[in-house]
């Protein structure tokens, strides 16, 4: 019953095509229908990369905005959250692929658990010949655990009101953005 808006945010710098189109193509093939893909282009130099993005802003779920200044991860990051009028951000590298049902898992999750602030999930590794690696099998919500490591990563998907209350990325925290960003926040909520 409850269908919330999930605005997917991706920060870009001349990634190689190929990764982004894999990644894109994994959110264009969500269950989970009432997605939006916020890309911020951080001033890449590759010609293809832009044109590739130029195209893929055509369809009405992918807004796509060119930074005139590289600004780094935190400032691209924080351009894309601008595009994003999803009540949750889920945050994904330009690189990541994630599954056909991810969306819809967090969604039930929500439907479930509606006071939910911050989901996130378990993840693997795919290597060059298509092969999974390296999975990652996370406990429940441990705050003693991830004071000395940043284990959510990824997926995982904020209540949009909690990032705004917090700023946001910070600059001078490449990097380490995702984990500084997440320190601030479980600050406020516990509802993890």
């Amino acid at each position: 019953g409850y269908k919330p808006l999930i605005s997917i945010v991706m920060p870009v710098y001349n990634v190689d095509i190929k990764w982004i189109k894999e990644a894109v193509k994994s959110i264009k093939r969500q269950i989970y229908p009432n997605w939006e893909l916020c890309i911020a282009d951080d001033a890449s130099t590759n010609e293809e990369l832009k044109n590739y993005l130029k195209k893929i802003k055509r369809d009405s779920r992918i807004k796509v905005t060119f930074r005139k200044k590289n600004g780094h991860i935190s400032e691209a990051s924080n351009t894309a959250l601008k595009l994003a009028e999803g009540e949750f951000v889920a945050l994904v590298d330009n690189d990541d692929i994630i599954h056909p049902q991810a969306l819809i898992k967090i969604v039930k999750l929500l439907n479930q658990k509606p006071e939910t602030d911050f989901i996130y999930s378990d993840e693997d590794k795919v290597d060059m010949n298509g092969k999974r690696v390296e999975p990652f099998f996370k406990p429940d919500w441990s705050p003693d655990l991830f004071m000395s490591t940043n284990y959510m990563s990824h997926l995982s998907v904020i209540r949009k009101e909690l990032i705004d209350k917090v700023g946001g990325f910070r600059k001078g925290y490449e990097g380490s953005q995702d984990y500084d960003l997440f320190l601030r926040i479980v600050e406020k909520t516990n509802r993890i």
